[in-house]
């Protein structure tokens, strides 16, 4: 909880540090980054930082706790936090880490703000600073421990057993771990942070989904995006085309989003890529013998281009509550064009999860909400940088 004065300094200030954020994070990263190119080795995504899109899911962050901590001072925002510390936890973020970020972030507070940020000023977003942190690294240290791992250990190589095409961009990757051990355990829906060398010698990580798994093996299932300019594309690119026997680093399974218990229906929502913790979803359901009501539903361009389509397909029959739309731009399925509930029933008390582009999530989620689902029972998984959050 914030003190008293700290408080009423940021809520006076919420306005204005809030405008100038963006250049803030801006000015930290060119700071931290240029004094730490390592972090850039492993860390930090490049392709987000010549994008902007790491800045302003900063930006983002920030702004969301400080507004959580004056509207509901007696209550932690979970969900915020839950989804930041998962991420950092697949990078194995360590707590001394977050001393070299208030370093270069308050240093970037000082030079955009000016004259404006006085003693108690810096002083108020310090406390905020430290809350959050110290927040984050309660839930990391504890999801580290779950993990077996220590957040300096939680990469571990593992070998590419099989791939398999998907879609003309899609493809799944079986893994398995090099060193012949047991695969750590997961909850369906989470995913994995994949770390490749770059032509460069960088290294890079992203995140995947775990879409399949049996004894020791795990699958993740990469879209190419094409490379352009930026480094956009230069990772799922590099892990479209790899071959049995190449060898990857992997990290411990991390994510929130997963299957929730007892019997209230279900409603899997995807688009494109999106669609794979969803299958990790219906897989999940599928070996447990569940009865209870899903409905999956899932757009995309065409059925050409719907990753695991068959494989969806029969775990919906599989499943005796299971029912499924698809929604194509270009012709083939249940629906032409955009998805579009009104074409369909919402279960009754339904929990309600979706993955896809955010144009995409943006659009469902109103619907949803539209037809009366909660906004608490609505559950959202976002590739990349979370520009969305809290909205869920």
């Amino acid at each position: 909880m914030l003190s008293a004065e700290s408080a009423a300094t940021v809520r006076a200030t919420l306005p204005v540090v809030a405008e100038h954020l963006d250049t803030i994070t801006a000015r930290f990263y060119d700071g931290m980054l240029g004094q730490h190119p390592e972090l850039l080795d492993g860390m930090f995504n490049r392709a987000n930082q010549a994008n902007g899109d790491q800045r302003r899911a900063l930006a983002a962050s920030i702004a969301g706790f400080a507004t959580a901590l004056l509207e509901n001072p007696d209550e932690r925002p979970d969900t915020l936090l839950s989804r930041i510390a998962h991420k950092h936890a697949s990078l194995g973020v360590t707590e001394d880490q977050y001393a070299l970020v208030h370093k270069y972030l308050f240093q970037a507070i000082a030079e955009t703000l000016g004259d404006a940020a006085t003693p108690d000023v810096v002083a108020a977003w310090d406390e905020v600073y430290w809350l959050m942190a110290g927040a984050l690294t309660a839930i990391e240290a504890r999801l580290y421990a779950d993990g077996g791992a220590t957040g300096r250990d939680v990469w571990r190589p593992w070998r590419v057993t099989d791939r398999a095409p998907q879609s003309p961009d899609t493809v799944a990757l079986g893994l398995e771990p090099e060193d012949g051990g047991e695969a750590p355990a997961f909850r369906a829906g989470q995913y994995v942070s994949v770390q490749v060398q770059m032509p460069d010698g960088v290294h890079q990580a992203r995140q995947y989904s775990l879409t399949g798994w049996d004894g020791r093996r795990r699958r993740i299932t990469v879209k190419r995006l094409r490379a352009g300019r930026n480094p956009a594309g230069e990772v799922s690119t590099l892990l479209h085309d790899a071959a049995p026997g190449d060898r990857l680093m992997v990290s411990t399974p991390a994510g929130d989003v997963t299957v929730p218990g007892g019997e209230h229906p279900l409603v899997l929502v995807s688009a494109g890529i999106g669609c794979t913790p969803m299958l990790a979803m219906l897989h999940h359901l599928a070996e447990a013998g569940s009865s209870r009501e899903v409905l999956v539903l899932h757009a995309d361009h065409g059925p050409d281009q719907h990753p695991h389509r068959d494989e969806t397909a029969v775990l919906v029959d599989t499943l005796p509550g299971a029912s499924s739309h698809t929604w194509y731009e270009d012709g083939g399925g249940d629906h032409r064009g955009r998805m579009d509930l009104s074409e369909i029933d919402v279960p009754a008390g339904a929990e309600v999860f979706l993955c896809g582009p955010l144009p995409f999530m943006r659009d469902v989620r109103a619907q949803f909400l539209d037809a009366g689902v909660p906004p608490r029972r609505v559950h959202y998984e976002v590739f990349g940088p979370d520009l969305w959050l809290g909205a869920a």
